[in-house]
């Protein structure tokens, strides 16, 4: 399993347009903040400090959550070419068990995502502190750290289910291209999520990719916060965090952070495992 994963990591990155497309997204994101998306966030925070800072890092970190989506996505871009080329039957009639065979497409997809999420982390605190933001602390890369690894181990298990069904090119292309799209609107990049109409509001809330983009939101912008609303009233805080997606609330519940990381590890090992199993499968 581990000599077929390292076939793949070499496959991809020897695809340098595989590569760019797979972060392609992310850099529209970039670019559309960066030329004008930015100034109208800023704009809306007329007399507040730090507003820049703040508004830096929740971009970022929706970006994050984003990344470890399409790099996934375009890292199983692999597997359906095998199948596409007819190369998977030369696999499979290889002494490699399906279960590796399956194993080494979801470890060489994770690798990428994780690969692709720091590179995205690096840009991304580049980005904040060439505007004036401070770098993260120790104990918060840590936790960035951390759910880089959950989020990418999640999404790329949903992504994999996903592209299990696809037998051609074509329509794995289309699939990432609407992925790409849909992607920062179930984020809340494009449009803050508390602008969204409600029935969209409560799609996006069970929505686990949106989950992981709220833990990258509390954990990168607890500094900002801090610096912008110092002193503000508590329920301007919490009016802040619904609209901007850096917490969701039921009815007047509050989620805390703990039932989000629950969300992203059950959908992690539910999808994880009906993956495999279709994976496992002679017809898949």
């Amino acid at each position: 399993m581990i000599g077929f994963a390292k076939r793949n990591l070499l496959v991809f990155f020897r695809d340098k347009a595989a590569v760019f497309f797979s972060l392609l997204a992310v850099l529209i994101i970039i670019g559309l903040y960066a030329l004008f998306l930015g100034e109208v966030w800023v704009g809306g925070f007329q007399g507040m400090s730090g507003v820049r800072y703040l508004m830096d890092t929740w971009i970022m970190a929706g970006l994050l959550a984003v990344t470890s989506v399409t790099t996934t996505m375009g890292a199983f871009g692999i597997m359906v070419d095998d199948k596409t080329k007819k190369i998977i039957k030369d696999i499979t009639a290889s002494p490699l068990k399906r279960s590796s065979i399956a194993g080494g497409y979801i470890l060489s997809s994770f690798i990428i995502g994780v690969i692709m999420s720091l590179v995205a982390l690096a840009l991304a605190e580049i980005y904040v502190m060439a505007n004036g933001g401070a770098l993260p602390d120790p104990a918060t890369l840590v936790k960035v750290l951390g759910l880089i690894l959950l989020s990418t181990f999640t999404n790329t298990s949903l992504v994999l289910f996903l592209v299990s069904f696809f037998r051609s090119s074509t329509a794995f292309s289309t699939a990432s291209t609407i992925l790409g799209t849909l992607i920062g609107f179930l984020t809340g990049i494009y449009l803050p999520i508390g602008q969204l109409p409600a029935g969209v509001q409560w799609v996006v809330k069970i929505f686990p990719v949106s989950h992981s983009a709220a833990l990258f939101r509390q954990v990168m912008m607890a500094d900002p916060i801090a610096q912008t609303f110092a002193g503000a009233p508590e329920e301007v805080l919490l009016g802040f965090k619904q609209t901007m997606g850096v917490v969701f609330q039921f009815g007047e519940t509050v989620i805390p952070p703990v039932v989000s990381l629950a969300i992203l590890a059950f959908t992690a090992i539910l999808f994880f495992g009906l993956s495999i199993l279709r994976l496992s499968r002679k017809n898949s």
